[in-house]
């Protein structure tokens, strides 16, 4: 999408529309969700209170009291109770404000939240909507569990509705798209935001602490999993999204309320998987193992993809029974690929995808083995969609222990946020365990179209040993792709067993010196803790 064109003025700070469904609430909480509005820096605004049939009086009359003591404040009293979708959709309907921003009839809004999405839509015009960090109030008034959230990433969006509160869309795009629809109460923001976002110029997050979201017993915000009824209506909003952008997949409902979208990979894709190798062994749980056969023969026996070659690049000191048992186990699925340099991985790989066929690549180390099944399938399947340019596996140790889920660049660092964290880590919000946007992967286990690769020109042979694969995500990223990290394929990874760890500070500073120096990493905020810049991101 295009940015706003240079010169042009921006326009005036919009009035926003705060849409407050009501139903039954504790009196003492409704009061101070709407005085949280009243107590905004930011005074344009108008508060809609949707009163849905609540069954206790005390609810309309305080409605009443806060409308009679200002102006802004309009209440809407519904005849029958029509559940928070028809609530809802009452406010958008009586909605005057350019802008809508949702809030609960027991949540807390922070007294800067209208004033900073302000700034946002003043400074960034074609902005359509704003999410922003949250966190959550306990049953003693407590404040905890700060969710710092990453900046827009459309593929965890799919997996959970990460964008939650607060969240502020453009009224008319809402109004466009049919507003809240029938029959996903429960679920009704995530359908909402899915649908906004898909047609949205452009998304913004403000990494602040905007939205305080209350813990009751009983509530979604202490519990994902306490209205069950949600997790279907939720499934069935990615479901929709899913069948709306073409992607081919099945949405179902995983743990903890997340969903996962197991996407099908086109018969007809060949793929090459690419590795290079001289054939080494090791001890590996108490057994020597010749490596590279050993990852040949679990990648064939882990996927159901039959139209596929495998492409190995080996050093001429390779063993030639190594080569002999290769063959016997790919068979005319084998393509050897010899080469007679000094040691450069980026070289190697770049050989091999040159004489490789196929027009998928997976780009794997011989040092590794597959431990899920259909990982040809998880890896690549996101590779359908146009817009997504790499893609990595999770990676584990001997030990079972995390040894990759994604790379965050921070402060000059390339890091592996949860790098030797159990295997079971979920990590922060279920981000180990989600298909999400990231920075970038590790080169040990990659998924590429092959014009991709080619289009930005392959690994860069300047770096022999290591950063390689810094430098490629950054690639991929300058070229306005998505990297996704597809933690339903899974590899051991037997990190450094082939070739002694190599990390040349030239390396390093070669990338800094191209790509610059990052501040804090857009999709894993957290590492480390630092403040950084608000980023918006065209959709």
């Amino acid at each position: 999408m295009s940015l706003t064109p240079a010169g042009d003025s921006a326009p005036a700070a919009p009035m926003f529309s705060v849409i407050t469904p009501v139903f039954d609430p504790p009196i003492a909480v409704l009061r101070e969700a709407i005085e949280s509005v009243l107590a905004q820096t930011f005074r344009d605004w108008e508060l809609i209170l949707v009163d849905d049939k609540s069954t206790d009086d005390a609810v309309r009359e305080t409605l009443r009291e806060f409308a009679q003591g200002d102006h802004r404040i309009r209440v809407i009293e519904r005849d029958v109770n029509g559940h928070i979708v028809a609530a809802s959709n009452d406010g958008v309907g009586a909605a005057r404000g350019e802008f809508l921003a949702l809030l609960d009839h027991d949540d807390v809004l922070s007294p800067q939240a209208l004033q900073l999405n302000a700034g946002v839509i003043t400074r960034r015009p074609q902005v359509d909507y704003v999410y922003s960090d949250e966190d959550l109030i306990g049953p003693d008034g407590r404040r905890y569990g700060a969710f710092k959230k990453p900046d827009w990433s459309p593929e965890r969006l799919r997996a959970q509705n990460y964008c939650c509160h607060l969240s502020v869309l453009r009224t008319s795009l809402v109004r466009e798209v049919g507003g809240f629809r029938p029959g996903f109460d429960g679920s009704q923001d995530h359908d909402l935001i899915l649908r906004v976002t898909e047609r949205a110029r452009r998304v913004a997050h403000i990494p602040q602490v905007l939205y305080h979201w209350r813990a009751m017993p009983g509530s979604a915000a202490a519990d994902p999993e306490a209205k069950p009824y949600a997790l279907e209506t939720g499934r069935r909003a990615v479901e929709d999204q899913v069948s709306r952008l073409g992607i081919s997949g099945r949405v179902s409902v995983g743990s903890h309320g997340r969903y996962v979208v197991e996407r099908e990979l086109p018969e007809r894709r060949r793929v090459s998987i690419v590795i290079p190798t001289i054939g080494s062994s090791g001890v590996i749980w108490g057994r020597r193992r010749c490596f590279v056969t050993e990852a040949v023969q679990s990648a064939l026996a882990s996927t159901d993809h039959a139209n596929l070659e495998v492409v190995v690049v080996h050093d001429r000191p390779t063993p030639a029974a190594v080569l002999d048992e290769l063959r016997a186990i790919a068979g005319d699925r084998l393509v050897l690929v010899p080469f007679g340099e000094p040691f450069n991985y980026s070289r190697k790989m770049n050989l091999g995808v040159v004489a490789a066929t196929g027009d998928r690549l997976i780009l794997l180390n011989d040092d590794t083995e597959v431990r899920s099944d259909r990982w040809v399938e998880e890896l690549l399947g996101p590779l359908e969609e146009p817009d997504v340019g790499m893609t990595g596996a999770k990676l584990y140790f001997s030990s079972a222990s995390i040894q990759h889920a994604g790379l965050a660049c921070t402060n000059g660092e390339f890091r592996h946020p949860y790098r030797r964290a159990p295997g079971d880590t979920r990590g922060k919000a279920d981000m180990l365990m989600i298909n999400r946007e990231v920075s970038g992967v590790t080169g040990a286990c990659v998924g590429i179209r092959r014009e991709v690769f080619l289009e930005l020109g392959g690994l860069c042979e300047q770096l022999p040993n290591s950063f390689n694969d810094v430098d490629f995500s950054y690639k991929v990223r300058a070229a306005g792709k998505r990297i996704l990290m597809m933690p339903r394929c899974e590899l051991f990874h037997f990190e450094t067993q082939t070739r002694k760890a190599v990390r040349n500070d030239w390396e390093m500073r070669f990338v800094r010196d191209r790509w610059g120096v990052a501040g804090r990493d857009p999709f894993t905020p957290e590492y480390p803790d630092m403040p950084r810049p608000l980023r918006d991101r065209p959709v």
